[in-house]
């Protein structure tokens, strides 16, 4: 594996942005997929969503989100603390673009009348937002950011609040050892990378469509089959806040 002027360009661009002191002997990645001498060892041990390959921690699970046309618009990595999506976006070749959007994210969810901090993490800022949910049980959205060559990663935590310390764990971990696929195609800086599912995987989902629609045909008071994996949802727009809601049911 080569390491070089992806690395460097980052690190020069980013004084401004403070990182926890303990984690600066142990940060590896994220990657780029140009820092492999053979691009195909990137996938080994990696879910392959196009634009960004991913590690899953033991005992996930994945959970695919679809846009009205049946696109796929997020993929969620699942564990027994929450979830996690990492999502990949064109950027400049500076860093620099995630403290604009870290500071947006933050303003959205302060107007949403959330309990908003801004946290120092592996790679620089957290937002972190926390309110409370159905039964009085308080939820957190956290929003990871780390500045690449050409390319920002968010990602975007999700669970209960008493668990978020593990969860920011599973999902720091996945994102020290997530590869970037930014590809060439001059795109305007914010544009999200295209999510391309594994093949094995669109088929399962294809199959729980099909499957979905024999159900709804089926007679009232039949026992319908239980659906296959990964799990299928319709993705649904909205704010930042509004996203802390669907985990907590407020």
């Amino acid at each position: 594996m080569a390491f070089g002027k992806n690395k460097d360009d980052v690190s020069s661009g980013d004084a401004e942005v403070t990182s926890t002191p303990e984690a600066d002997d142990d940060l590896d990645g994220p990657f780029d997929i140009d820092d492999f001498d053979d691009p195909a060892t990137a996938t080994v041990g990696r879910l392959d969503l196009g634009s960004v390959l991913i590690p899953l921690p033991e005992a996930g699970q994945v959970q695919v989100e679809l846009t009205q046309q049946g696109v796929p618009s997020a993929v969620w990595v699942v564990t027994p603390n929450g979830r996690f999506t990492v999502a990949a976006y064109a950027a400049p070749k500076s860093a620099g673009l995630w403290r604009e959007v870290a500071s947006e994210l933050a303003e959205s969810l302060r107007k949403d009348a959330g309990q908003v901090s801004i946290k120092d993490g592996k790679w620089g800022r957290e937002v972190v937002g926390v309110a409370p949910g159905a039964q009085g049980q308080a939820g957190m959205v956290r929003f990871i950011g780390v500045d690449g060559y050409r390319w920002m990663i968010r990602c975007v935590v999700n669970g209960p609040e008493e668990n978020s310390d593990a969860l920011a764990k599973e999902a720091r971990d996945a994102l020290a050892d997530t590869v970037v696929r930014r590809g060439d195609t001059p795109l305007p800086v914010r544009t999200p990378l295209p999510v391309e599912l594994p093949e094995a995987m669109a088929n399962q989902l294809r199959a729980a469509a099909e499957q979905q629609a024999a159900q709804q045909a089926q007679q009232p008071g039949e026992q319908p089959p239980q659906p296959p994996t990964p799990a299928a949802r319709r993705s649904e727009q909205g704010s930042a806040m509004q996203q802390l809601r669907t985990i907590t049911g407020g």
